[in-house]
């Protein structure tokens, strides 16, 4: 896992880092100017135009230029904002900058350099750009030159990843400690380019006990599936029932099903009215197969309980939801219909939330739209902090949420947010819910924790359309693929 930190987050660890732990602020900033220095290196450049900020940002920079120059690269700085405004350490790096081979500017050269390194402004943005910033900014991206950004790309918001009035479109960022929640977040990500995460001395150490609140997954798959027993057999690795699909649509229960086989779920039961029988019976041979009149004895066998995939708002899906939540203690996946009908009822809500705080594992897959009903909140508002509301949800339920979009969240009560920063377009298609509905089941039923089972079913649900991608091109994915790759 990487951690995921907040502007402020990392204004408190660099503090932390300089007064608590005992390293100069001169020395991370060597760190971070070297850490840069590797990245311009390896390509080689005939000349690098750095420009400057006056914060410590622009200090790396400067700092760079050092490096840079003493390995003979010719080197230009622009150095934009007014010098007497500086940070001390901006000064110091200046003061030393003076005695190498280092050329300044006052303004924009007419001269096309190697490489661009955006030194402007770093996490510390407050506001929207204008005036000199924004005038450099657009050189930046109106250069053709490879553009490699400090910390974070100028204009982006560290914190929400919104533009603020211009940004740099940068083809890498080199950041510094931790990754910054602006650069994964849209539409920060798409100015970040490949990021690079250096390791200048601001580590855990500097946590001092307070965490950040976001991390995201890195594993392989290999390091994150449960580990399999070698006497184990079908009943050790977990029964679960699930209930989906409705008349004549099945194709949402056999997706769930064989994606929750694929992640080594021992045994699955899919219940779905009489008209499915042949084709699932068809499509997955492997899944046991009842209606909705076995549900009593079903719950009885089943280690978990994943509905919603496909259910439709009948009455008999709402019947079957009801006695779902009330006659059962099973871990529960709440998935796509399940959670229209959910949010169609209070009294229902409210037994949820009881059960929850009386400690039943539920876990909730909402899309966007789905969370809007659970909260009535409009998809607009949610789209400004997602994990925000997710978490809201999670307190009010008693439960682990999954916040399904481009990035999608986790959230859990006194857990940190787990933001995933894998997958693709090609995912937005129907059934891919589905399949994530039965790799987080899949995964619960052979014992995982249930804020593991959601994070890492996001994640390797996630890293299997990106292998598919590979292939099949984001244009021609499907959810059926998505489910045979697992």
């Amino acid at each position: 896992m990487k951690y995921v930190v907040t502007a402020e987050e990392m204004r408190q660890y660099d503090k932390n880092t300089i007064e608590k732990i005992g390293l100069p602020g001169m020395v991370l900033m060597e760190r971070a100017a070297i850490a840069a220095f590797e990245l311009v290196w390896m390509r080689k450049p005939e000349n690098v135009l750095i420009i400057a900020g006056i914060g410590n940002n622009g200090g790396d920079g400067l700092a760079l230029a050092r490096l840079l120059s003493e390995r003979g690269i010719q080197t230009c700085v622009w150095c934009v904002g007014d010098k007497d405004r500086a940070s001390e350490q901006w000064k110091q790096q200046y003061e030393i900058l003076q005695n190498y081979p280092v050329n300044f500017c006052n303004e924009a050269p007419l001269k096309e350099y190697s490489i661009v390194v955006d030194a402007l402004l770093g996490v510390g943005l407050s506001r929207d750009i204008t005036g000199l910033y924004e005038n450099a900014v657009n050189c930046i991206n109106n250069s053709r030159s490879f553009t490699l950004s400090l910390d974070i790309p100028s204009g982006i918001c560290s914190d929400t990843g919104n533009v603020r009035g211009c940004a740099v479109k940068a083809d890498c960022t080199v950041t510094f400690g931790f990754l910054k929640r602006g650069m994964l977040l849209y539409p920060g990500c798409e100015y970040a380019g490949e990021i690079h995460v250096a390791d200048i001395g601001i580590g855990n150490a500097s946590f001092l006990g307070k965490e950040p609140e976001m991390f995201c997954c890195e594993e392989t798959a290999e390091e994150l599936l449960p580990e399999r027993i070698p006497s184990g057999n079908k009943g050790t690795f977990g029964k679960l029932l699930l209930i989906a699909g409705s008349v004549n649509m099945a194709g949402a229960a056999i997706l769930a099903a064989k994606s929750a086989y694929r992640v080594g779920a021992g045994m699955v039961k899919i219940l779905s009215p009489k008209e499915n029988r042949e084709i699932i019976q068809k499509s997955i041979p492997d899944a046991m197969y009842g209606t909705y009149e076995e549900l009593e004895a079903s719950l009885a066998w089943a280690d978990v309980l994943a509905i919603g995939p496909g259910l439709s708002k009948s009455p008999e899906a709402k019947a079957v939801l009801v006695r779902a939540i009330e006659d059962s203690k099973l871990p529960l996946v709440l998935d796509a219909d399940a959670l229209n009908l959910l949010a169609d009822d209070e009294q229902l809500k409210e037994q949820l939330s009881e059960q929850g705080k009386a400690g039943r594992v539920i876990i909730l897959t909402p899309h966007m739209g789905e969370l809007s009903r659970l909260l009535s909140v409009s998809v607009a508002d949610l789209k400004e902090a997602p994990w925000e509301f997710g978490m809201k949800l999670a307190k009010q339920l008693h439960s682990t949420v999954v916040v399904k979009d481009a990035r999608s969240f986790t959230c859990k009560d006194g857990y940190p947010v787990c933001i995933n920063t894998k997958g693709n377009s090609g995912m937005a298609v129907a059934g891919s819910g589905d399949v994530l509905c039965g790799v987080i089941a899949g995964l619960l039923a052979q014992k995982a924790d249930c804020f593991i089972a959601a994070s890492v079913g996001v994640y390797l649900h996630a890293i299997t359309g990106d292998k598919v991608a590979l292939t099949r091109g984001a244009h021609g994915m499907m959810a059926s693929d998505i489910a045979d790759s697992l």
